[in-house]
């Protein structure tokens, strides 16, 4: 983009303090929303982060939800899919489960529509984890007596121990699994030295180029929406791009194969761009390797555009600074 730093800088400063529908600068809040059915508390999350971490919630034992969603390594999977209960990989990539709580639907085809639904279909999903069922789950908890104590004050009762609090317990956790500290955060909130001269200059072709019209939000995923409401754009929508065939990026039909209807071939539940600088590989498939052919990527099949070197770099400068430092979360003594 062809822009004088002054001008672009001016630009910039005018429409991140834009209000309304239309501006799309958006600082991601400190915390996110608990739902009515699964308030977080201390003792909840305390139980959620040993549970993430715990590979005897797989079958064989051998698989946590940590391993594929390390969160000292953006907490997504690194390879095009992860490898799960007996070594079979999984069919989609891996997505970073940093800011998950800011997502209104879940998976790359948005069937799950909370994080508690999610978590329980990982644990059922005979490729991932392999639990065959909700009193399966249940059972191997109360197999390991150190838990109880932190099941009754998670959640109180006789019935403390379930497969529904195990998953309740675990969303909890990721709830609070937040970056907000990145230099876009920084220069929304005001200090506009945040972001260099590069970056504000792929900012204001993200939103020239269309990238906002589906990226948008605090947490790049799309417009405000109910819980349990999915945000879905086709991709590709341009199937003349060379990189469909490259990168295979048909050979998932997409929302279809969830819902059966013909709308939904080639739709995608569209990801949170934060944190991008951690999770390559990208794509529903993990086929393409870095951010840079990622925004090729995009610009050919969602917009029909080829993008200089220099515009790749100024986007992929400013999609880097969505990042920012990640929270330590230590690992927990597990019973």
């Amino acid at each position: 983009m062809k822009m004088l730093p002054s001008l672009c800088l001016a630009l910039l400063a005018t429409t991140a303090a834009a209000a309304g529908a239309d501006a799309p600068w958006h600082a991601l809040p400190t915390t996110t929303p608990s739902p009515a059915a699964n308030p977080g508390t201390p003792a909840k999350v305390e139980l959620g982060r040993m549970l993430f971490h715990d590979k005897r919630l797989s079958e064989s034992g051998t698989v946590s939800c940590a391993t594929c969603h390390a969160l000292s390594e953006g907490g997504a999977g690194h390879k095009p899919t992860s490898a799960g209960v007996h070594g079979e990989p999984g069919g989609r990539n891996a997505p970073t489960v940093w800011n998950v709580g800011f997502l209104t639907s879940y998976y790359w085809d948005g069937r799950a529509a909370s994080l508690e639904d999610q978590v329980r279909s990982q644990l059922h999903n005979p490729i991932d984890m392999g639990m065959r069922d909700a009193a399966y789950v249940a059972a191997r908890i109360r197999s390991i007596p150190g838990y109880l104590p932190y099941f009754e004050r998670a959640f109180g009762g006789a019935d403390a121990v379930s497969e529904a609090n195990v998953a309740r317990a675990i969303a909890a956790f990721e709830r609070t699994l937040v970056t907000p500290d990145t230099p876009y955060d920084h220069y929304v909130a005001g200090d506009k030295a945040a972001l260099s001269e590069q970056q504000l200059r792929g900012m204001a072709a993200f939103r020239a180029d269309g990238c906002s019209r589906c990226h948008q939000g605090p947490a790049f995923d799309g417009p405000a929406l109910a819980a349990g409401t999915v945000f879905t754009m086709k991709f590709p929508t341009n199937v003349r791009s060379p990189f469909v065939a490259t990168y295979s990026l048909v050979n998932d039909l997409g929302r279809i194969e969830w819902t059966g209807k013909e709308q939904d071939r080639y739709q995608w539940r569209v990801p949170s761009l934060r944190n991008l600088k951690y999770t390559a590989p990208y794509m529903h498939n993990g086929l393409v390797p870095t951010l840079a052919d990622a925004v090729r990527v995009m610009g050919s099949t969602e917009l029909s555009k080829t993008f200089t070197d220099a515009e790749v770099a100024d986007l992929v400068s400013f999609l880097e600074a969505l990042s920012g430092p990640l929270p330590a979360v230590p690992a927990p003594t597990l019973p």
